[in-house]
């Protein structure tokens, strides 16, 4: 829930630089000169920084970039804290805008390049997700990077077993570390279970996520993981542009003209959870089946049908969840059909 709007004239502007140990602030106020201070990144200092900001007799609008677990509880004190608004910035764009400001890169610089963004560019609030929704993605990423390593562990074995210069006691090790793995990530995923029953929302959503045709229960899990972290007010178009699933076009003129690619400026781990129910939903549902042989029939490459598949998941993604109602792929595919019908 967004917290309420308060009735103070808004000034203050406040770019937080942050790094793993520290907080490097600027504040922008009125046409004052800027002002800079460093915080402790912890907890005692994310108190220190609340209560500096407080004394400001405007709500203070705070700007920071993503910088992933060295900002989050950052983000989540600062949302929490009356009369101070709190965004999170997409590191890309504020790293083009400082390009055109100066030249040096330092902590204090950086700041103030932030704070100038925060006071020229609009300011879209942080939507802060529940606890619950950030521990289940925390979950989902940490089963990913186990999941990766028992892969890794599996083809070394493999070479291993190729060779008859590879002592037993390696091909041993190996084998009792996949068995580690694979107890650990059993023990994740039931971690995760456990958490999906626990929260009446996620439950929900879970429900419906498998509902739809190639999504199971560990796919299920990756993508709540990443999902039900952003904010409900997001459209489908932002989604697309926040896996990095949305085409990137150059044309210019009569010189340039590339062949569309997916532009990758997404969250990968989104764009990877959707990868594999593309590819089982093109064998077993009709209405994905046949959009992805219009694709081919097109002579789009078999990459490229994979990527629309997942992109058009996302949509159907979005409408379940939005919708409350289970998948109906008449719904997302109304022109194809009739060919599906007569096919």
């Amino acid at each position: 829930m967004s917290k309420p709007t308060l009735p103070v004239q808004l000034t203050v502007f406040c770019a937080i630089d942050v790094s793993a140990a520290s907080l490097a602030v600027a504040i922008h106020q009125d046409d004052q000169q800027c002002e800079q201070r460093v915080f402790n990144n912890n907890h005692s200092g994310h108190k220190a920084l609340i209560s500096w900001l407080r004394k400001r007799k405007a709500i203070v609008r705070v700007s920071m970039e993503a910088t992933g677990i060295y900002s989050m509880d950052l983000a989540m004190a600062v949302d929490k804290a009356d009369g101070i608004e709190v965004a999170v910035l997409n590191p890309k764009m504020v790293h083009h805008f400082a390009r055109t400001l100066r030249r040096s890169k330092t902590d204090s610089a950086d700041a103030q390049s932030l704070a100038e963004y925060s006071r020229r560019m609009p300011f879209t609030p942080w939507y802060a997700p529940t606890l619950n929704s950030l521990q289940l993605r925390t979950i989902s990423r940490h089963l990913l990077g186990l999941t990766a390593e028992y892969i890794r562990q599996n083809n070394r074995l493999h070479a291993a077993g190729k060779s008859a210069a590879t002592p037993s006691c390696i091909v041993s090790d190996l084998k009792l570390s996949m068995a580690s793995l694979k107890r650990r990530i059993l023990r994740f995923r039931r971690e995760a279970r456990d958490l999906v029953r626990s929260d009446e929302t996620i439950r929900k959503h879970f429900d419906l996520l498998i509902s739809i045709p190639g999504i199971a229960e560990i796919s299920a899990v990756q993508l709540l993981g990443e999902l039900s972290s952003l904010s409900p007010e997001m459209s489908v178009r932002q989604w697309v542009a926040h896996s990095g699933l949305d085409p990137v076009h150059q044309v210019s003129g009569t010189s340039v003209n590339k062949p569309s690619r997916m532009s990758k400026a997404g969250n990968r781990y989104l764009r990877r959870a959707l990868h594999m129910p593309a590819l089982v939903a093109v064998r077993h549902d009709p209405h994905l089946k046949a959009f992805y042989e219009t694709l081919l029939n097109r002579h789009k490459a078999k990459l490229q049908a994979i990527v629309a598949i997942a992109r058009k998941l996302l949509h159907a993604i979005y409408g379940v969840l939005h919708s409350q109602t289970p998948y109906d792929g008449c719904k997302l595919f109304p022109a194809l059909l009739p060919a599906i019908i007569s096919g």
